[in-house]
């Protein structure tokens, strides 16, 4: 892209220029430019004044660059491929989000990774080669080393994880903390003493908010300590620490999951191990799929619309490329939903 204005003499101007004079990111530039969905009139009519003002046009080969990579969105997992296949959570999310880019005739550009390093090189390469307009980012850690690199890319994103964890990142979040906190009152309220959590590594940053909140609230109600053990997912892990959590003398009488994947392999494991659910031991997913629907007994749930989230998280990426300042957005809190698989604990 070439231009010419009397403050740069013959200096060749750039996306990036106009994007700083406008206040802009170079995404929301390159589809005012080429007329794309995605920036609001509001906001073209901005970036189009402050262009003519600099005295700057798009030239074709840079138009064509735009149209490759405008509007394509990008989205790194770090899960194998198989397990990424089973597990609902995701399924519904990435549904949630191909509803909003099919209204846009945009497309979604998916790739698992195997660690956090592998998937900064992806970001990079996908932002300097133009290939997406802005990237969802997930999986938080404490201190992720994503948000200082990212952020001086200037690449357009938005974060699926609590405020404390995205930097300076729009964020999308539900109140983990509060959901679980819930739970264990429900369960202290059918007369359990004894609880257990099976969640997700301890690097992640919703697992330790999630950790964090059921140490505080079984201490809250003076229950017995629970025991929490960290997995990958899994409903393979899931199964594991189902079996070590029911084989120990002090066997809990519930367990919370933090999904639906590993709490319906606890099912399998409870039958296995002759214990009935839930007049043996009560069992609690998180997410809330189809699945929580089909077992029997039915799985008691945090519940909440994952497609629906997985949409919004769509939705607040436009408006970032569209120029909107976004810094936090709360989704609804999980709500408890009883099903068959919690009761009061055994006598």
């Amino acid at each position: 892209m070439t231009g010419s204005r009397e403050e740069h003499g013959s200096a060749r101007l750039t996306i990036r220029d106009v994007a700083a004079r406008a206040g802009v990111s170079r995404a929301a530039v390159s589809l005012a430019f080429n007329d794309k969905p995605g920036v609001s009139a509001r906001t073209r009519a901005h970036i189009l004044a402050v262009a003519k003002e600099m005295g700057w046009e798009p030239n074709r080969s840079a138009k064509a660059l735009g149209e490759r990579g405008t509007g394509t969105v990008g989205l790194a997992i770090c899960r194998p491929a198989r397990q990424l296949g089973l597990e609902p959570f995701y399924m519904e999310f990435i549904s949630g989000i191909e509803s909003v880019l099919t209204q846009r005739s945009s497309a979604l550009l998916l790739r698992l990774v195997r660690d956090i390093d592998e998937e900064l090189d992806l970001q990079r390469h996908w932002w300097r080669s133009g290939q997406i307009a802005g990237s969802v980012l997930v999986d938080f850690r404490r201190e992720d080393p994503r948000v200082p690199v990212l952020a001086r890319l200037g690449m357009p994103a938005v974060a699926v994880g609590h405020p404390s964890l995205t930097g300076s990142f729009a964020a999308l979040w539900t109140d983990d903390g509060t959901a679980v906190t819930e739970c264990v009152r429900y369960l202290a309220a059918l007369g359990h003493r004894r609880l257990a959590r099976v969640g997700g590594s301890a690097e992640l940053g919703h697992s330790a908010i999630r950790a964090t909140a059921f140490t505080a609230a079984v201490r809250e109600l003076r229950l017995d300590e629970g025991r929490q053990l960290a997995t990958d997912f899994s409903g393979e892990q899931g199964a594991r620490a189902t079996r070590a959590l029911l084989a120990s003398a002090d066997r809990p009488t519930a367990i919370l999951y933090d999904n639906d994947l590993m709490a319906v392999a606890a099912l399998s494991v409870a039958a296995e191990m002759g214990l009935r659910v839930p007049e043996d031991v009560s069992l609690l997913a998180w997410d809330d799929s189809q699945l929580c629907q089909l077992t029997r007994p039915t799985l008691s749930a945090m519940s909440h619309d994952v497609h629906h989230f997985g949409a919004e998280v769509a939705r607040a990426l436009y408006d970032v490329l569209g120029g909107e300042r976004i810094t936090a957005r709360q989704m609804p809190t999980p709500v408890f939903t009883p099903r068959g698989s919690t009761g009061p604990p055994p006598r």
